[in-house]
């Protein structure tokens, strides 16, 4: 069996940190969505890996290389634009052979990993089996719907009026059937092959398709709240360790994770919260479900639920909550007088200020 990762898109619902990144790897407790994907790929036993590249190929390839440091053998597969998930299945025929597969959108998060689904998909090999989770907003996803028996009998991709509130996550498991079904179909109104078609042409084809409502923890990485979300549930399993120093005065409190050469003075650090390696926390508080990645700067400054991404420096600020900081970013007070805010904020931003 073979996995077949999706990493390209463009990430407009992360913008602005993802003009300049590849949003499957916008940080978790420190390491990037696509690794806790990758993980429990190798985890369920499945080695060879294709991964669809789009623009940030090379950010990905840098982070991925090869795949040993998973257990897993990586080929990368190039798209050009991203046309749909049916069209990352199409480009990738020559890597799946005749092989089933699993496909892994790269921004999902799954908590539990995929080992017991990939274990019943190869029992029981139905030409496709999908994941569906309730939510609250089914109009943003593509929706399954189910008969009295609980089998799939339609599916629609983000309908305006849908049948459900079941919604497919984005981890799919299908034999080579699915390879017709995706030479079958036509672009949709967007323009793009919907794995959602290819599947319901397998349901109108008499195919066995199945489903497995899952109630454990899945997000969908793809705006700054669920990112913010997933980085909360990832702290609450953190083990507490310090590997790097604090002096006396400073407080640890709870789950908290100081890596090596992160130095802490003055501060008190309430977990669940992990501090980067060679990040300087300088009097300050870091309040729970907070991750700042290596070497950053905190001084004299309070923040809490957010992510800070590397070479980052917030000094002097009075509180910052629920909040993504980006790479290379500088965070200061604004000056007492003229009490002007002066902003340089990328497309797509978001901000809010105190009156």
């Amino acid at each position: 069996m073979r996995a077949l990762v999706l990493s390209g898109g463009a990430g407009t619902r992360l913008r602005p940190i993802t003009h300049t990144s590849a949003k499957q790897l916008v940080p978790v407790a420190n390491k990037p969505v696509l690794f806790y994907g990758l993980e429990a790929i190798a985890e369920a036993g499945i080695t060879e890996v294709g991964i669809v590249v789009g623009d940030t190929a090379e950010e990905i390839k840098e982070a991925v290389g090869d795949g040993s440091q998973f257990g897993i053998s990586v080929t990368y597969i190039p798209q050009e634009a991203p046309l749909g998930l049916a069209h990352a299945v199409l480009i990738a025929r020559d890597f799946l052979g005749d092989e089933d597969f699993v496909m892994y959108l790269g921004d999902n998060f799954i908590v539990g990993g995929i080992s017991s689904l990939v274990e019943s998909f190869r029992a029981d090999r139905p030409e496709a089996q999908i994941l569906l989770t309730k939510v609250p907003n089914p109009t943003a996803f593509g929706v399954a719907e189910l008969d009295a028996s609980g089998s799939v009998v339609a599916l629609e991709e983000k309908p305006q009026h849908p049948k459900s509130d079941l919604a497919l996550v984005g981890v799919y498991l299908f034999t080579d059937a699915i390879h017709e079904a995706v030479d079958s179909i036509e672009p949709s109104w967007r323009g793009e092959l919907e794995i959602t078609h290819a599947i319901q042409w397998l349901i109108d084809n008499g195919h066995d398709v199945r489903s497995t409502v899952i109630s454990g923890y899945w997000k969908d990485t793809g705006n700054v709240d669920d990112m913010l979300e997933v980085n909360r549930s990832v702290l609450e399993t953190l083990e507490p360790r310090v590997e790097g120093t604090v002096d006396e005065v400073s407080e640890i409190i709870g789950r908290v994770v100081i890596e090596e050469g992160a130095e802490i003075s003055g501060s008190r650090i309430v977990g669940p919260v992990i501090i980067g390696a060679g990040t300087k926390v300088v009097d300050s508080y870091v309040g729970p479900f907070t991750s700042v990645q290596h070497d950053c700067h905190v001084i004299d400054s309070e923040i809490e639920f957010s992510i800070v991404l590397h070479d980052s420096s917030i000094a002097g600020v009075r509180r910052i909550e629920a909040s993504l900081v980006g790479h290379h970013v500088e965070v200061t007070p604004a000056p007492r007088v003229p009490k002007a805010h002066r902003l340089v904020l990328g497309d797509h931003s978001r901000i809010q200020i105190s009156s």
